[in-house]
């Protein structure tokens, strides 16, 4: 299902819309360019899961953990890391078994280390400054609601 977002309020509330439909253990696995708004859409999630931290990007930290909502946050920043080693070794594994939603910036760089078929969020720039397109896949329930 493809969405345009006018702003970054409207791109927080697409990810707290998606929020509502999230289990442990899923995976969202986000595409786009530097600066396209997958930590606002992050920030969504967040909300949506009732976790009250602020939410920012991980660039440096490879992972943030953020717990006291509905379930678990755990977002990743994969723009530093070259290697499936690499991503191992921050604990990839142990992530997906904690009953959690991971959520994982610049995925198509492990793409192959996604195990199970992640929720697949691209967001692009569009037409004005502030305008994204975005495009959700692989959750049902949202398409047909929306749909």
């Amino acid at each position: 299902m493809e969405y345009q977002s006018n702003s970054v309020q409207e791109t927080e509330e697409l990810g707290r819309k998606l929020a509502q439909y999230l289990k442990a253990g899923d995976v969202i696995a986000y595409t786009g360019d530097l600066g396209a708004g997958k930590t606002a859409f992050t920030r969504g999630v967040a909300q949506g899961l009732g976790i009250a931290e602020r939410i920012t990007s991980p660039t440096f930290t490879i992972v943030d953990e953020h717990e006291g909502g509905r379930l678990p946050l755990f977002h990743f920043d994969l723009y530093r890391l070259y290697s499936a080693e690499e991503l191992f070794d921050i604990g990839w594994e142990d992530y997906l078994q904690r009953g959690g939603v991971c959520a994982v910036e610049w995925s198509e760089r492990m793409e192959d280390m996604l195990e199970e078929e992640p929720i697949w969020v691209e967001i692009r720039q569009g037409d004005r400054e502030e305008q994204r397109l975005i495009t959700i896949r692989n959750v049902p329930e949202l398409e047909e609601k929306d749909g």
